[in-house]
């Protein structure tokens, strides 16, 4: 997981007018979210041999100008999870550029009356002149908790994982509700007990697609686990000798684990 501020070598800013020049970060993405490297696994330099579908400064990076790009193309470039084990600096601006890159071809139109919309020049907003509708870049907050029972670490298998392990209960937040209900409603909805002592740790942003992680420890209070046959298909109490670590450290989970693991 990444440990450092996103402002250790950011700065924000934005803007549809500023033209990308060579010696700048282009972060060009296809529709599917992906990133494009070069054959050494760098950012290109030039935007000369892509389809631009449209181009925006989003700040300066390591002293440079920063854009985030969408492109047309079939063409497979590298998703997220893998430019995180190619450079994980790179990721950590490039899960920024992403999500803003997101917010402004989802909003070029405004979803309550159709207009075209325009940025706004002090906040990152993109704004209908006929309506007046604020369209802000969208984060759907989340969380995740590690529950200990003993020297026992809750553990569950996802249905929506593509490779079937255990990993932590997490969900995202309801409108209405706090975090702390989140945690507690999730645990409840998921695998039917109850916990307590609930400490939030820290948060993460995590860009598939869009969330902001808070991360948790809870202790276990009551109940048995019943899970749901859909979203969960199993879980249980794992003894810290028999807890398999993450098999990449990108996410948050990781973290609490490894928490877990050396208390």
């Amino acid at each position: 997981m990444i440990e450092k501020s996103l402002y250790e070598n950011y700065e924000i800013d934005f803007s549809e007018n500023i033209t990308p020049n060579d010696d700048d970060y282009l972060f060009i993405f296809n529709n599917e979210r992906e990133l494009f490297l070069d054959s050494n696994k760098q950012l290109p330099k030039s935007l000369d041999s892509f389809d631009v579908n449209f181009h925006l400064y989003i700040g300066q990076y390591n002293g440079k100008k920063a854009f985030a790009i969408n492109v047309n193309t079939k063409d497979s470039f590298y998703n997220l999870r893998d430019v995180y084990e190619i450079d994980a600096d790179l990721y950590h601006i490039a899960s920024r550029a992403v999500l803003v890159s997101d917010w402004y071809m989802t909003f070029q139109f405004c979803g309550r009356c159709g207009a075209k919309t325009q940025l706004d020049e002090k906040d990152m907003m993109l704004k209908c002149p006929k309506c007046g509708q604020m369209h802000y870049p969208r984060i759907a907050p989340a969380i995740i908790v590690a529950i200990r029972k003993g020297d026992e670490l809750l553990m569950a298998k996802h249905s929506y994982h593509e490779k079937i392990r255990y990993a932590l209960i997490a969900g995202f937040v309801e409108p209405g509700e706090t975090i702390e209900e989140a945690v507690h409603r999730e645990v409840l909805e998921e695998v039917g007990i109850k916990i307590k002592n609930l400490q939030y740790k820290r948060s993460q942003t995590w860009p598939f697609p869009n969330s902001l992680m808070f991360g948790f420890s809870a202790e276990y209070e009551s109940g048995d686990i019943k899970v749901d046959g859909d979203e969960i298909l199993t879980a249980k109490w794992i003894k810290k000798e028999d807890v398999e670590p993450p098999e990449t450290d990108i996410s948050i989970a990781s973290w609490l684990i490894e928490e877990f693991l050396k208390s």
